[in-house]
């Protein structure tokens, strides 16, 4: 046991964008009762007035200050604690790990080199040439020039980001040479010391883990796949568990690499991966040396509480000391389907198009035994809440037709009437679909628009489209499908997503509501 006064300050993360930090403040109040329950003082350095990590009582001391080096190193010249813990406080912590560590202060789990080494892109392209880890064709560089020469190299469409941001900041999918050195005069800006990573963009299933290390075992309680392939930010994309269409040698590569990582970052508590899948290879996307929003879902869903663990780490006690063993946790009896959910009625001209920078402000879960059930729960909760039967708009672009013909089929199929503008209403009619012409906005009325305003419609699938007055009339359209309260759905995964689970409802599936100790602890029979 600690002597008694001893103190661990815990940085929370401040007030950053709405939705992000939900799952930080999580985690800074469970490190908190963990290391209150272990016998220390902690205190809470967090000013971010809706959170639980800033009650009065959540911890022994609470200094509602500003999360710069300045202030908190004032803090901690007067607290003199045992160490700081930088994990739980997402990307505003972490970025405080270097000014603390150069001052002298300990920093509790990953060390600051161990943060660096992850977060730096450039550093860390290398640590996985030397581990002979797939990742997309690619490198880090300083300079449009050099951004450039990659993307030439490479070949466009690239996925361009920088390091040490949150929330997909300034990251863009980037298809030709002007679009590049747009964004690099504005990402300069967003992290002006930090090299920018310059990848090939790869269209391909991707998929998430966290991993709690204690530098000898690693543990991933589980794995993550996300229903939307890779382009959308993982907070806006809609992900499962236990994963539904990986190989076991994909599974198998995942829980190889993580380890792996872990274990040559050196990481002491909690670390999460991204991966996107293609050919059967799991390539990695990037590395965050700390906790990430499925951490709170994973710990309801398999029952570890992993924050706790990974405090209980940081303070000196092992995965083995805890009953934890390496590798991949065994798949409880049940599917879970996380899916965002966004504010867009509420922010007046936001596109609803989801990309590489995250929009969602909240996330839900749907937890059955099957996995149709459970996606269809999800769907309800976040507000993609459509008739087993109606109308929908299908706008889809050139390059997305041949899949889109499959959903578009389904959704025919179970009972909804179909409407197109010209071009598309030909291609489906041509593959047997059913469906009516109708006007784009500048062919004059009644419109696409006008269908959606005099809310004749119940669903609007609608893809992005490469030509520029299709997009500025598909915005209108979008924008207007939000302010009516018609569902809108930019990815053709979220359509066929929602497809599987009408079909679920309309064949008369039965939906039970229990808590997640009774779905975790039920046997295969319950519904």
């Amino acid at each position: 046991m600690p002597d008694i006064g001893e103190t661990i300050v815990v940085l929370g993360s401040g007030p950053i964008r709405i939705g992000q930090g939900i799952e930080f403040d999580y985690c800074s109040v469970h490190c908190v009762t963990a290391l209150r329950n272990a016998g220390y003082q902690a205190v809470i350095i967090n000013n971010n007035p809706e959170t639980v990590s800033t009650d009065f009582d959540t911890s022994d001391r609470l200094y509602f200050e500003p999360l710069t080096s300045e202030d908190v190193l004032n803090i901690l010249d007067r607290e003199q604690p045992k160490g700081v813990v930088v994990q739980f406080g997402g990307q505003t912590a972490i970025n405080l790990a270097r000014p603390l560590h150069d001052a002298g202060i300990p920093i509790l789990g990953s060390s600051c080199e161990s943060i660096d080494l992850a977060e730096d892109r450039d550093r860390f392209e290398r640590v996985l040439t030397e581990l002979g880890i797939p990742k997309p064709a690619g490198r880090a560089v300083t300079s449009a020039e050099a951004a450039l020469r990659v993307a030439e190299e490479v070949g466009y469409p690239v996925l361009v980001r920088p390091s040490y941001v949150l929330g997909g900041r300034a990251m863009e999918i980037v298809f030709n040479p002007d679009e590049l050195g747009t964004y690099m005069r504005y990402a300069v800006d967003v992290s002006p010391r930090a090299p920018i990573l310059v990848d090939k963009y790869v269209l391909g299933k991707e998929v998430e883990v966290d991993v709690i290390c204690d530098g000898v075992d690693c543990l991933l309680p589980g794995i993550m796949e996300h229903i939307e392939r890779a382009g959308v930010h993982s907070g806006d994309s809609m992900a499962v568990y236990p994963p539904q269409s990986l190989s076991q040698s994909v599974i198998d590569q995942i829980v190889e690499t993580a380890t792996a990582l872990a274990l040559r970052l050196e990481v002491r508590g909690l670390m999460n991966i991204q991966y996107v899948v293609e050919n059967e290879v799991a390539q990695v996307l990037e590395v965050n040396p700390r906790a990430s929003r499925t951490v709170p879902y994973l710990s309801k869903i398999t029952g570890i509480p992993m924050v706790k663990v990974a405090t209980e780490i940081m303070i000196g006690r092992s995965l083995r000391e805890q009953g934890y063993s390496s590798g991949l946790y065994p798949s409880r009896n049940l599917i879970a389907v996380k899916a965002p959910v966004f504010s867009f009625p509420k922010l007046t001209g936001v596109d609803v198009v989801l990309g590489p920078e995250m929009k969602s402000t909240g996330e839900i879960m749907g937890m059955d035994t099957d996995y149709s059930r459970a996606l269809y729960k999800a769907m309800v909760a976040s507000g993609v809440d459509v008739p087993l039967m109606g109308t929908m708009i299908a706008t889809i672009a050139e390059q997305d037709k041949e899949e889109a013909v499959a959903v578009v089929r389904g959704f025919a199929e179970i009972g909804y009437s179909v409407y197109a503008t010209s071009g598309t209403s030909a291609f489906l009619r041509s593959r047997g679909i059913d469906c009516q012409s109708v006007l784009k906005i500048h062919e004059g009325s009644p419109n696409l628009l006008d269908l959606v305003r005099a809310r004749k419609v119940d669903l609007l699938v609608n893809t992005v489209s490469t030509d520029k007055r299709s997009e500025r009339e598909a915005l209108q359209i979008r924008r207007t499908s939000v302010e009516v309260g018609v569902p809108c759905l930019t990815s053709l995964d979220t359509a066929k997503a929602l497809l599987m689970a009408l079909r679920a409802r309309g064949a008369g599936a039965a939906f039970a509501c229990r808590t997640v100790d009774e779905y975790r602890d039920a046997p295969a029979a319950v519904g």
